[in-house]
């Protein structure tokens, strides 16, 4: 029994020894730029989503686009004074009298 177990130790040995340099240098060197070409994927797979999640964050700064009246944050209300011309004032009260 122990004889038959150190001949098949032995034997495995011995085949592992057979297996040329080349071979395993070959494969080696296939695995590790089977590495490399997966990494650059997945680097400019990364760059490209980045990429596209900063122009989904990119304001447009057309006017056609810009909304009226964004200011920021509006946290309260706020009564906004504003100071209208004397042309304005004629026709907001000229507007007034319609309307009476």
């Amino acid at each position: 029994e122990y004889n038959l177990f150190c001949g098949y130790a032995f034997n495995q040995v011995k085949s592992s020894a057979n297996m040329s340099k080349k071979n395993d240098l070959a494969r080696r060197k296939r695995l590790h730029d089977f590495d490399l070409r997966k990494e650059k994927e997945e680097k400019e797979k990364r760059e490209k989503k980045l990429q596209a999640k900063k122009n989904k964050m990119k304001v447009d700064g057309s006017s056609s686009k810009k909304k009226k009246g964004s200011g920021g944050f509006q946290v309260g209300k706020k009564k906004l004074k504003t100071k209208l011309t004397p042309l304005a004032k004629a026709k907001a009260s000229q507007a007034m009298e319609v309307d009476k």
